[in-house]
C-alpha cells in the first residue's frame, strides 16, 4: 500500500511538515493545468542543438550510435524543434529568507515553490536548471529534460539553508555569462536589493533577449508590521547586529518604506515586461502556481 497521501493541505506551513520536496512537488503539481502552455521559444527549425542522456521513454530513433560507440553510453540528440521552453530557476538562500513569522521561513516556501515549478516544467518535457545564492551562486545546475535532474534538484533544495548577506544583482550579473541560450528565468526571492542595481542586472537579461518572471516572496509580518510590543529585532544576515525598538513608533514609517520599495520593484518590472508574482507565505503553493500558469495561458493567446 503506497504512503503517498491522496491530498496535501493547502496551509504551506502544514504542507512543510510532509517532508520530502519530491513527494510534495508530485502533489503540488497533479491536477494542475500541465501540458498546455506552449513554449515561446519553439520553432519549426530542426536545427542541431546538444546531446542529453537517455531516458526511459525518449524515442530510440533519436540515439546517438556514433556517440555510444565512443562513450558506450545512450545519449538522444536534441533538435530546435524538440526543444521547449529552458527555464533557469534562481533560488534565493540569503539570510533574510530565514525569516519565519507566524508561518514557514521565506526560503522554505520558496524552495516547496521552486520544487513543483521544477517537475511541472519537466512533465511538459521543458529543460529545467537551478541556481541557489546569497552573496554568490552556491549551487548550480545545467537545464535538462531528463526528470534524473529533479532529484538532483529537490535533494539540493533540502540541503540549503539561508546563508550571507543578499547580493542579487550581483548574481544575476554573474549568472548571465552561465546561461548561453535565450532562457525563461524563475527568480524566486525577496528581492531586498538596491532597486538602482537591480535595475541594471535584469536589464541586461532582457536585453540578453531571456523572458524573466519574479516570485517575490514576503511574510505576512512584513507587509503589516503587527508589531506592538518593545520587540528585538535581529538582522538575518548580521546574526550579531540586533536592535530594540518600540514597534509603535517604527510601524509608520517602515510600512512607507516598504511600500515605496514595492511600488518601485512593481513599476520597474512593468517598464521591462518581467511578470512579478507577489506572495506572501502564507499564500497556497497550488494557487500561486495556477495564476501563474493561467496569466501565461492569456498572455500567449493575446499574442496569436
Amino acid at each position: 500500500m503506497s504512503d503517498t497521501p491522496t491530498s496535501l493541505p493547502s496551509d504551506p506551513t502544514q504542507l512543510a511538515k510532509f517532508g520530502k520536496l519530491e513527494l510534495i512537488a508530485r502533489q503540488l503539481v497533479e491536477g494542475l493545468m500541465m501540458g498546455r502552455h506552449r513554449s515561446p521559444f519553439k520553432g519549426s527549425s530542426v536545427e542541431f542543438v546538444e546531446h542529453r542522456e537517455y531516458y526511459p521513454g525518449d524515442e530510440i530513433r533519436h540515439i546517438d550510435w556514433r556517440a555510444y560507440g565512443k562513450t558506450g553510453r545512450y545519449y538522444i540528440k536534441e533538435f530546435e524543434d524538440e526543444t521547449n521552453l529552458r527555464a533557469h530557476l534562481l533560488v534565493d538562500a540569503s539570510g533574510s529568507m530565514a525569516y519565519a513569522g507566524s508561518t514557514l521561513s521565506k526560503f522554505d516556501y520558496a524552495r516547496m515553490l521552486a520544487a513543483a515549478l521544477s517537475w511541472l516544467l519537466l512533465s511538459q518535457r521543458d529543460s529545467v536548471g537551478m541556481i541557489t545564492f546569497d552573496s554568490k551562486i552556491r549551487e548550480q545546475l545545467k537545464p535538462s529534460s531528463n526528470r534524473d535532474v529533479f532529484r538532483q534538484m529537490t535533494h539540493i533544495l533540502e540541503l540549503t539553508t539561508p546563508g550571507e548577506d543578499t547580493s542579487l544583482a550581483g548574481v544575476i550579473e554573474s549568472a548571465l555569462p552561465i546561461i548561453k541560450r535565450r532562457s525563461l528565468l524563475i527568480l524566486i526571492s525577496d528581492c531586498f536589493d538596491s532597486l538602482e542595481a537591480l535595475q541594471a542586472a535584469l536589464q541586461r537579461c532582457r536585453h540578453a533577449k531571456h523572458e524573466v518572471i519574479i516570485f517575490r516572496v514576503a511574510a505576512p509580518e512584513e507587509v503589516s508590521f503587527p508589531f506592538e510590543r518593545p520587540t528585538q529585532f535581529r538582522n538575518l544576515e548580521d546574526v550579531d547586529h540586533r536592535l530594540l525598538v518600540d514597534p509603535i513608533r517604527l510601524r509608520k514609517e517602515y510600512l512607507r518604506q516598504y511600500a515605496e520599495f514595492s511600488t518601485g520593484l512593481e513599476k520597474m518590472c512593468g517598464t521591462m515586461g518581467i511578470n512579478q508574482q507577489v506572495l506572501q507565505t502564507s499564500d497556497p503553493i497550488q494557487s500561486v502556481i495556477g495564476r501563474w500558469l493561467a496569466e501565461r495561458m492569456a498572455a500567449q493567446a493575446s499574442r496569436r
